[in-house]
């Protein structure tokens, strides 16, 4: 089950506002829709959580580029939402890598061979490339200091660290109006 919620920084404290992911397809999507939520330009974080599995949090300061921090990279590949998250700037891959190795034919089907392993593949969405993604946290640690959570607090929530987040923040309240 996930969670998904946009927490926007005003004069007035933080405000909160839950989200619907489905028509997300990018992490520019993802920030746009950040930036509707704060006409003013103020922070505005994005925390969604997969129970028991993973949480990340993006960071929109602005127009700056977002800011990211997923808890378990391997985790958030399997997931729709996370895979959102987990570009290849974050993971520390050259994204054209990919592209002229795919652009080879080195699995041996040029002399007749079957393609079922490629098949087996194909079936299995967003575990493509899951092999290269580390386990354990990526991106950002940093993303919360100057908001009171340090990079130590930050990596050592677990199960219900969207509820953690915002009670560092003093906007648990808040959040809960729209949990």
């Amino acid at each position: 089950m996930y969670f998904a919620a946009l927490l926007a920084r005003t004069e007035d404290g933080w405000e909160a506002s839950d989200t619907e992911l489905d028509d997300v397809e990018t992490l520019s999507d993802l920030a746009d829709l950040a930036r509707e939520a704060s006409p003013d330009e103020d922070t505005v974080l994005v925390l969604i959580e997969q129970e028991d599995a993973w949480f990340g949090v993006v960071r929109v300061d602005g127009e700056e580029d977002p800011r990211i921090y997923v808890s378990d990279a391997a985790a958030a590949a399997r997931s729709s939402y996370g895979e959102i998250l987990l570009t290849d700037e974050l993971l520390g891959r050259d994204p054209d890598d990919g592209d002229v190795l795919d652009a080879l034919d080195l699995d041996g089907t040029e002399d007749g061979e079957s393609d079922e392993d490629d098949d087996d593949a194909a079936e299995s969405p967003g575990t493509a490339g899951a092999a290269d993604v580390p386990h354990g946290p990526v991106g950002d640690a940093l993303i919360l200091d100057d908001l009171g959570v340090s990079e130590k607090e930050l990596r050592l929530m677990s199960t219900d660290a969207v509820t953690e987040i915002a009670e560092s923040l003093g906007a648990s309240e808040t959040l809960e109006t729209v949990r």
